[in-house]
Parts: C-alpha cells; structure tokens; sequence
C-alpha cells in the first residue's frame, strides 16, 4: 500500500529507559486509552519534533527529560482510514528531573525489562521494543484493521520493520 498523497500526523512517543527497567504510562482517555505506553503525542506547527517530545513527558508525567535520543520512526496505517497514516518519531530517555506523577492523561509506572506489559500494550510494541531494548535504531511501518479502543486489540494486517 504506497504512502503518497496520505494526511500524515506527525506524533511522538518517548519511553524513559533505565537499565533493568522502562516507565511507561497507562493512557487513561483518547486515542490509545486502557493501554500501556511511552509518554508522546502531536507535534504542534511551533515547535521541532524534539521539542514536542519534551513537552508531552512533561504534560503527561510531570517530569523533565534531559537528553533524549531519536532511536525510530514508525509509520501505521489503517485499513478503514487509507488517507490517513500517522509518523511516530520514537525517543529514549535515560535522565530526568522530578517525580512521575499520575496526570489527567496518563499513569506512570515503572516495569522490568523482562516484566514490560505486551499483552496491554499495542500489539506492534512487541516487535520493535526489543530492537529499542537492545540500543538499536529502527524504521517500520504496520498496517492494522483498525484502531484499538478499550476493549479492542488492533490486527496487524501486513508490517515491515528494520534496524537503520
């Protein structure tokens, strides 16, 4: 399925990555609502793709990342929307600064790296998390038969993935 003349939303996804363990944070409304995930969202028309990262850590958790790192770009698309595609730019962060906190958005929680939550995650995590695990630098893309909700988990109709 080619990717010309789709709308793109560009998005972010940041996970804190500590050694033996991850923060991720259960997203409590909106798109992706009842599942564990990094910390990310859109990228507003003022600001770099970085700087969204940032912000949405920040917004969602409470907390300031220091350095983040670009380690992939994933591209999903659905089989119900095919104008439509959304970019997610993934980020590792090892340090920052305050206490994660519960916001309106999200729940943060620390897990183990061999404890991480697939099975109430995006069905997709499972494939590239282990490249980001590892340090690897990544491209993909997944085509799913629709978004997940609550009660939903998303089929992934066909994907490519890469280390880069």
């Amino acid at each position: 399925m080619p990717t010309e003349n789709k709308q793109t939303k560009l998005l972010t996804l940041v996970i804190i990555h500590q050694h033996t363990r991850v923060l991720l944070g259960m997203k409590k409304k909106g798109f992706g609502a009842g599942r564990w995930n990094g910390f990310g969202g859109k990228v507003e028309s003022s600001e770099t793709i970085e700087q969204a990262a940032i912000r949405e850590v920040q917004e969602e958790a409470g907390i300031t990342v220091g350095a983040i790192d670009k380690c992939g770009v994933i591209t999903f698309e659905f089989v119900n929307e095919p104008d439509k595609q959304l970019e997610v730019h993934i980020f590792r962060a090892t340090e920052f600064t305050g206490d994660p906190i519960e916001t309106d958005e999200m729940k943060p929680q620390w897990f183990a790296v061999d404890e991480i939550p697939f099975k109430d995650m995006w069905v997709d995590d499972a494939y590239w998390m282990p490249l980001f695990l590892k340090g690897k630098r990544f491209r993909g893309r997944f085509l799913f038969d629709k978004p997940s909700t609550v009660d939903y988990q998303a089929k992934i109709i066909e994907h490519e993935l890469k280390e880069a």
